[in-house]
């Protein structure tokens, strides 16, 4: 019972995570989707398809091959290649899909397996455990980067500060 409340739980955070990021772009004008404020920052569109490209490689085949498969160009993953929102979009999903597909297909006898990144062992819930971290790492990007170029008309994703009367 303890692992089926456990993969509940991921899947709770995870789509937290993601519903985030997407109240992020919402807020964002589809040339902000592709702004970076220098050759050495990501933007948006650079970091959907690092997600993207990293969930698709981690969760194809999850129990049984490498998480960093053989096809994947992560250093490709960071060229803007997308022409607009919906691209963006399509990828976003795609990699979404993916992980949410292979996180479904969990049973909690699997939480215990090893599985295989980048020839390394990890436990399933290792494996997890790793990822909320990294996406959660890159959606916070997203939110700040997002939050920079709204401004003042940014809406709160969180609890909104309370306005004191100056």
């Amino acid at each position: 019972m303890i692992g089926k409340e456990y993969l509940r739980v991921v899947r709770v955070r995870i789509n937290d995570m993601k519903k985030l990021a997407e109240g992020a772009f919402s807020q964002v004008s589809d040339s902000g989707l592709f702004w970076h404020e220098s050759k050495q920052c990501n933007s948006i569109a650079v970091i959907v398809k690092h997600l993207s490209g990293n969930m698709v490689s981690r969760w194809t085949d999850f129990l049984t091959s490498d998480g960093e498969k053989e096809s994947r160009n992560r250093d490709g993953e960071f060229i803007q290649h997308f022409s607009n929102r919906q691209d963006m979009l399509r990828s976003w999903n795609l990699g979404w899909n993916t992980f949410f597909a292979a996180l479904e297909s969990l049973r909690d006898t699997d939480l215990l397996k090893t599985v295989t990144i980048q020839q390394e062992p990890h436990s399933v819930i290792e494996a997890l455990e790793k990822q909320m971290v990294h996406y959660s790492y890159h959606i916070g990007q997203i939110v700040y980067i997002a939050k920079q170029l709204a401004g003042d008309d940014w809406t709160s994703l969180s609890v909104p500060l309370k306005q004191q009367k100056v």
